[in-house]
C-alpha cells in the first residue's frame, strides 16, 4: 500500500486545536510530515466542521503560497521516500460486555429523555436496544453511538452530548465528543469504523438501506419510515471508502444526505452502483428547503419532527397542567397512536 509522507494527524486527547477560521476549539486538526522533517504552521489543516466552516488548508496549498520554502514537486514529495510495502494492522476490538452494560441509565441520557417526549418512551427504548445507543457517565450523562459490524464485533463507541429539552448537540464553549476506545485508554487501538447500524443488515438480508450522515437521524428515521434499514456514515465523508461500503453488496440504497451536503455524496454514487442492485440519491429536502433552513444544513429527522406527534403533543399539555401527568399517573393511562 502507499504511503503517504504528508497526512492529518491521528486523534489522541488533546491534539485537536482551536480552528483558525470558525473559531471554533477543540476541532481543528493539524497536517504533519511523517518522516518528521517539517513542522507545519497551525493553519494547516481541517476544520471538523466540514458543512458550516469548511476549511482545509492542504500542505500543496501551503507549499504553493510559500515557494521558497520548499522545492516542492507534486509528483514525488507527496508520496514518502522510498516506501515499504506494509499490511495492514488487525482491526481492533471491543469487548461486547462492555457495550451491553451501557444500555441502561437511560434516566440520565439527554438524548433519551428528549425522544421520549417526541417519541414516547416505550418506542424509544424499542428504537435505543434494536440499534444498542448506550449511556455515558460522562458529563453527568451522554450518549454512546456503538458502531457495531455486520458480524457483531463493536469496533468502538462514538459518546455525544444533547440538551434533554431541545435534542440539539452541545457545541458550546466546545464540542463534546469522545470516543470509548479513547477514554478506556487502549494502547496501539488500530480503529476501522462501520456505518452504524451495520448490524441490523445480517438480520434483515433483504430489506432496502437508507444512509444518513448522523447517528441520531438514523434512529428518528427508523421509527417514521421502517420499511428501510437506516444507517449513518458518522460524517459527510465518513464510511464511503470500497472496504467499509462491500457489506452493501447486492442492497438497494437510497442516500438521503444534509442540506448543503448533496454534491459530495453524489459523487459516492459510483462506488456504490458498483456492488449495489440500485442507487438513487434523495433530493427532496433542497426542493422544499428554505435559504435559511440550507444555511443550518438541516437533516431528514429535522424535517420529520416538524409535525407535533401525539407524544409531543401530550407533553405540551403536561407542561400547561403538570396536574394531568398526576392523573396519569394514578390512572395508569397509556398515549395510544391512533394511527
Amino acid at each position: 500500500m502507499t504511503e503517504y509522507r504528508f497526512s492529518l494527524q491521528k486523534y489522541k486527547r488533546g491534539t485537536k486545536l482551536l480552528c483558525p477560521n470558525c473559531g471554533k476549539k477543540q476541532c481543528f486538526v493539524k497536517y504533519i510530515d511523517n518522516q518528521g522533517e517539517i513542522t507545519f504552521p497551525d493553519y494547516v489543516g481541517r476544520c471538523d466542521h466540514e458543512q458550516s466552516c469548511k476549511y482545509h488548508y492542504t500542505p500543496s496549498g501551503y507549499f504553493k503560497d510559500n515557494p521558497t520554502l520548499i522545492d516542492y514537486d507534486k509528483r514525488s514529495s507527496i508520496k514518502a521516500n522510498n516506501p515499504k510495502p506494509c499490511l495492514p494492522s488487525p482491526t481492533s476490538f471491543i469487548n461486547n460486555e462492555l457495550m451491553e452494560r451501557s444500555l441502561t441509565n437511560y434516566a440520565m441520557n439527554p438524548l433519551y429523555i428528549y425522544l421520549s417526549g417526541v417519541l414516547g418512551k416505550d418506542e424509544t427504548s424499542r428504537i435505543f436496544q434494536l440499534y444498542h445507543v448506550g449511556t455515558s457517565k460522562k458529563w453527568g450523562g451522554s450518549t454512546v453511538y456503538w458502531q457495531i459490524d455486520w458480524q457483531g464485533n463493536v469496533r468502538t463507541g462514538k459518546i455525544m452530548l444533547y440538551d434533554r429539552t431541545t435534542g440539539h448537540r452541545i457545541k458550546e464553549p466546545r464540542s463534546y465528543v469522545s470516543w470509548v476506545h479513547t477514554e478506556l485508554n487502549l494502547q496501539e487501538y488500530h480503529l476501522k469504523q462501520c456505518f452504524f447500524g451495520e448490524h441490523l443488515l445480517s438480520k434483515n438480508p433483504t430489506k432496502p438501506v437508507a444512509i444518513v450522515e448522523s447517528e441520531k437521524s438514523a434512529l428518528i428515521a427508523a421509527h417514521y419510515m421502517p420499511d428501510f434499514i437506516w444507517l449513518a456514515t458518522g460524517g459527510m465523508y465518513g464510511c464511503f471508502k470500497a472496504d467499509v461500503v462491500s457489506i452493501l453488496k447486492g442492497r438497494s440504497i437510497m442516500l438521503c444526505p444534509d442540506l448543503g451536503v448533496k454534491e459530495v455524496w453524489l459523487k459516492k454514487i459510483p462506488l456504490l452502483s458498483s456492488i449495489c442492485s440500485k442507487v438513487v440519491l434523495s433530493d427532496s429536502l433542497e426542493q422544499c428547503a428554505t435559504d435559511e433552513q440550507r444555511k443550518n444544513g438541516l437533516d431528514i429527522a429535522d424535517f420529520l419532527l416538524m409535525v407535533d406527534t401525539p407524544a409531543m403533543i401530550l407533553q405540551k399539555m403536561i407542561k400547561r397542567n403538570p396536574n394531568l401527568q398526576t392523573l396519569i399517573d394514578y390512572l395508569h393511562l397509556e398515549l395510544v397512536d391512533s394511527s
